[in-house]
């Protein structure tokens, strides 16, 4: 069957598309010119689109995602929605009316991919009136679905009105009415052109079998990161094997003893699934890049790329997790702690796939993750710390601390753990302990931070751990 996708309600063919052509790419060769190229990495949200997705809440949800990242041929068969679908110059729809009459809007080159991120969070199941705070507005709008949208002229406030004076979609929405059936199962798909294959297989045998034969292929998930290397760095692989909606890969339970995430969940998914049951996840997720990066980013994408300065290697670490790696050899489980090996290098041989992420269950009390970055959200971390400590009666019984951006892979900091355990959870153990822990890893000097600042960062960011966790614990230490 030739691939195709649904566009704005009608189907197009995806013939003469390229393996690694860019749905933003396609959509505007088509004349669907209102999503943008800003940054061709993900980071301004010109090209969102919204994608129908499985939903949690309801059969279909409205997923904003980045049109620049995700190869065109990931999309057959899937519906998408742009700019020009949400409404017209005669009909705004009310994200775009909205927009209009409180001035969120000037040059108008970033208003359309603003418009969809704004359209996925109207269209959320969950949205409901709230009392509001800093980040939210009284008619439950998160204010996070636009932080992956930047605009270089108008300003935020207008964009914030905008967003907070949204009501509930009309009884007659036909995109709200789309979220009560389901969205197209993922179609199999084999597109080859100029020289190269892109496949996207039934099973998970069937990508096994083809990482045996051929185990230079590339897998790629939500191209968060494969994305940037096609349109920064000119990669383009002769084999694309896409794995995200590999039903084996998406398996989600938590047991008595563990919490299995499948490793093609998005983090978007993982974090509504795991409801904050899992806290230090829970403080990791607003600081994962954006909510557009973290609708197609996934778990298992974050550790296979061996990257030192991912953000889910230091709080799984933490966490004490382990993967389970699929071949067509079989199954087997490693410890986290044991699977990078050197720069961008892991245990995971070329014909292995992670297939799930497993988190021991008790979990630690005491947790927390700390991103230093030069911004608050959408930025690579200069030096990120992953903390689950057990204490007892004022004592530490275990200590599990993840590092990243410090060494050439995410790390424990087994000398900072060695000092705090069997010791009180004082000030004095604790900045004992932060002294040692300045010194752990071995930082370099690039343009995100200096070493030395670095290091300064792993013992402040011991200090205010313990600060942070003193009062909860009615322990003393804490000087004012």
């Amino acid at each position: 069957m030739s691939p195709k996708i649904k566009v704005n309600g009608a189907d197009v063919s995806l013939d003469g598309a390229g393996v690694h052509t860019t749905t933003l790419d396609w959509l505007r060769d088509r004349g669907l010119t209102g999503a943008k190229e800003g940054c061709a990495e993900g980071e301004c949200g010109a090209c969102s689109v919204l994608v129908a997705r499985p939903g949690i809440d309801s059969p279909t949800e409205w997923t904003a995602i980045n049109a620049c990242l995700v190869p065109v041929a990931a999309l057959d068969g899937q519906e998408v929605v742009t700019s020009e679908g949400l409404g017209t110059s005669s009909s705004l729809h009310p994200v775009q009316q909205e927009m209009a009459v409180r001035g969120g809007s000037q040059c108008g080159f970033c208003t359309p991919g603003f418009v969809c991120s704004m359209a996925a969070e109207y269209y959320r199941p969950t949205r409901t009136a709230c009392t509001g705070d800093g980040e939210h507005g009284a008619n439950g709008f998160d204010l996070h679905a636009l932080s992956g949208n930047l605009c270089r002229c108008t300003g935020y406030r207008p964009i914030r009105d905008a967003a907070y004076a949204l009501g509930d979609p009309e009884i007659d929405d036909t995109l709200a009415a789309r979220r009560a059936t389901p969205p197209p199962p993922a179609a199999v798909t084999r597109l080859v052109s100029g020289g190269a294959e892109f496949v996207r297989p039934e099973r998970l045998r069937d990508v096994l079998d083809i990482l045996a034969e051929s185990p230079e292929a590339k897998v790629v998930a939500g191209s968060t990161d494969a994305g940037v290397e096609v349109n920064l760095r000119g990669v383009r692989s002769p084999l694309v094997v896409a794995v995200d909606r590999l039903s084996e890969l998406r398996e989600f339970s938590v047991e008595d003893d563990q919490i299995r995430i499948g490793a093609a969940l998005t983090l978007t998914e993982i974090e509504r699934m795991l409801a904050g049951r899992v806290p230090l996840l829970e403080q990791l997720f607003p600081q994962f890049a954006s909510r557009l990066i973290r609708n197609g980013a996934t778990i298992g994408g974050n550790l296979g790329t061996g990257s030192p300065i991912g953000d889910t290697p230091p709080a799984l670490l933490a966490l004490d997790a382990q993967l389970v790696l699929a071949s067509r050899r079989g199954e087997r489980t490693v410890a986290l702690s044991d699977y990078f090996t050197g720069y961008r290098q892991t245990l995971k041989t070329p014909d292995e796939l992670i297939r799930t992420i497993l988190v021991p269950r008790p979990l630690a009390p005491l947790t927390a993750f700390h991103k230093i970055a030069k911004r608050r959200f959408d930025d690579i971390s200069s030096v990120a710390v992953g903390y689950a400590l057990d204490v007892v009666d004022g004592v530490v019984q275990r200590a599990r601390i993840g590092l990243g951006g410090v060494a050439a892979t995410p790390i424990r900091a087994g000398a900072t753990e060695q000092v705090l355990i069997g010791r009180p959870w004082t000030e004095r153990t604790v900045r004992e302990a932060a002294a040692v822990m300045a010194t752990e890893g071995t930082p370099m000097d690039d343009h995100r931070a200096s070493a030395s600042y670095r290091s300064a960062m792993l013992g402040q960011s011991l200090l205010r751990f313990h600060a942070q966790q003193a009062q909860q614990l009615d322990v003393e230490g804490v000087s004012a």
